[in-house]
């Protein structure tokens, strides 16, 4: 028996339901290792195959997908025609509710998102679609390690011609704030905190303020290339910017906020999960 690794094969980059934090951006590392008998070649699985087969694979069940604990006794889910609802239930008495294609929702039979478990329906899944000498397979699901400021944000790219066009995908992403070139580990801190766990939201795609169980919520909704998308979530998870929510733009406009009240020049260096992002700078006003 021999055994392959590849290490940091894909990005898997994600949303998910949570009853205490609400819908969280998420960012996991896929390592991937394969134990089995070599082939004619001398290999249990050519590498090319794994960095197009199998990244393919995980790619497709989980990135850029809201991803629903439907065990849960928060989660409701209907179905009608290529439509799929989910209502879920927050502690506190917010509820999320998201409309949209069923491709965009990755249902778990779980009663939480669990990057174990997960793990494991992808790895029995797998299984099916490798050659028969590969006999066993390990995926391990990992955040990137941070040693300084981060937050998890989810938005919606309602003009994209990929996957981000799905009003709840998100991310896991670092934040790096430097005025007059120096960084500074108070803002970045500070805008972190502000930032967790939230809903960056295009002010355009907003079309409904009410209030539900004592507690104000946003409807947001728009119609992509895959379809029409709706999200409502609690107004208090929500960070609206008045353009596109792109990692650009969310570069820029958070230069401009911090350079409001600093007192040099800003660089803002804004992650979109792992290993990418965007810059934004801002002056004194």
């Amino acid at each position: 028996m021999a055994k392959l690794f590849v290490d940091n094969l894909t990005v898997m980059d994600f949303s998910f339901l949570d009853a205490e934090r609400g819908v969280v951006g998420e960012s996991w590392i896929v390592d991937i290792e394969l134990t089995g008998e070599l082939d004619e070649q001398g290999m249990v699985f050519d590498f090319g195959h794994v960095k197009k087969q199998i990244k393919h694979f995980i790619d497709a069940q989980a990135d850029h997908r809201l991803l629903v604990p439907a065990a849960s006794s928060a989660c409701t889910t209907s179905i009608a025609g290529d439509t799929l609802s989910v209502d879920f239930e927050l502690s506190s008495g917010a509820v999320i509710h998201h409309e949209s294609p069923r491709d965009a929702v990755l249902l778990l039979a779980a009663e939480r998102v669990d990057a174990g478990q997960l793990a494991e329906d992808l790895q029995e899944q797998l299984k099916s679609i490798l050659p028969e000498n590969v006999q066993e397979v390990l995926i391990k699901l990992r955040p990137e390690a941070i040693d300084a400021a981060y937050f998890h944000y989810t938005h919606g790219l309602q003009k994209h011609q990929g996957q981000c066009q799905r009003i709840a995908h998100g991310h896991r992403s670092r934040l790096e704030i430097l005025v007059d070139g120096v960084r500074s580990a108070e803002l970045e801190a500070q805008w972190s905190e502000r930032l967790a766990d939230i809903y960056i939201a295009t002010d355009s795609h907003i079309v409904e303020e009410f209030e539900l169980n004592g507690i104000e919520h946003l409807r947001l909704a728009y119609t992509a290339a895959q379809g029409d998308f709706v999200i409502s979530l609690p107004r208090a998870q929500v960070f609206v910017v008045p353009h596109v929510s792109t990692v650009e733009n969310i570069a820029i406009y958070l230069a401009e906020r911090v350079s409001s009240d600093a007192a040099g020049d800003v660089l803002v260096k804004a992650f979109e999960g792992v290993g990418k992002g965007a810059f934004g700078t801002g002056s004194p006003q």
